[in-house]
């Protein structure tokens, strides 16, 4: 049987997450529906990561098998055109054939994820689930290098929602920064595994040094501590996008353009 790789963007406003639930449209619902509906066989489709409800992505990679081989800009523009009759916000923009060995999840090296915040005193109707609105002037250099206190291979409790089922807290964070351009201020963030919450919970940490509530001491003192409760809060999930997923050996897999991320 053949496989398949997907580079999927979406909206996430509209949906309970990546995952298929009981209470609500999901991500991976949507993606197995226009597979049905494309193909009429009924797949799991797989995805290299659990995105949360109103979580965007420009580069989750997803893989499923079909009986069939399709030539994949086929099946891209079938999928597609059945999302698109659903007003689906979510987008196939390519697709590649793939050995079978090959998983989503199991088979990536590397994550990468953007938080964005527009930092001005007036609302943002035009970004509306599309960043976290943040009216205090943040002070984007001394976020960073609070945000560096977390680079390296630590247990992240602290950083780690109740809820995660992840086996162990300890992780490695590879890359993380903090930029501004203007109004925006981006926090990107790149390791081969994240926790449930885990950047979300690192952008309202910061967020709290930006505006001079905390100091990069107090980040090292939070992590340190190893407890929940010592967290800042969670920042909103419209502003978190899921980049791009890195593989060791390379796959004809389009790279989505991030120029235009949230703009």
């Amino acid at each position: 049987m053949p496989r398949y790789f997907l580079t999927v963007e979406y909206d996430g406003t509209p949906y309970v997450g990546w995952q298929r639930q009981a209470n609500g449209k999901s991500v991976q619902g949507v993606l197995e529906k226009a597979i049905f509906d494309s193909s009429g066989e009924t797949v799991t489709v797989g995805g290299a990561g659990r995105t949360d409800s109103g979580v965007h992505a420009c580069g989750q990679i997803a893989h499923f098998d079909l009986s069939k081989t399709w030539k994949p800009y086929v099946l891209r523009n079938a999928l597609n055109a059945h999302m698109t009759m659903a007003e689906e916000a979510v987008s196939v923009l390519e697709v590649a054939e793939v050995p079978d060995e090959y998983d989503s999840r199991f088979s990536a090296v590397k994550r990468h994820y953007l938080y964005r915040i527009i930092n001005r005193p007036s609302p943002i109707p035009l970004q509306a689930n599309r960043a976290w609105w943040v009216k205090k002037h943040l002070d984007h250099e001394a976020m960073h290098e609070a945000a560096q206190r977390l680079v390296g291979h630590h247990d992240f409790t602290t950083f780690r929602s109740s809820h995660c089922q992840a086996k162990s807290p300890v992780k490695t964070m590879e890359f993380l920064s903090v930029s501004r351009d203007g109004e925006v201020v981006e926090i990107r963030a790149s390791a081969q595994s994240f926790l449930h919450n885990q950047i979300r919970s690192f952008a309202g940490t910061l967020k709290l040094v930006g505006d001079g509530s905390w100091t990069p001491d107090d980040v090292t003192a939070a992590l340190d501590a190893r407890d929940r409760k010592r967290c800042g809060p969670v920042a909103p999930p419209g502003g978190l996008y899921f980049l791009q997923v890195d593989y060791k050996d390379p796959l004809d897999l389009k790279t989505p353009d991030l120029r235009g991320v949230g703009g």
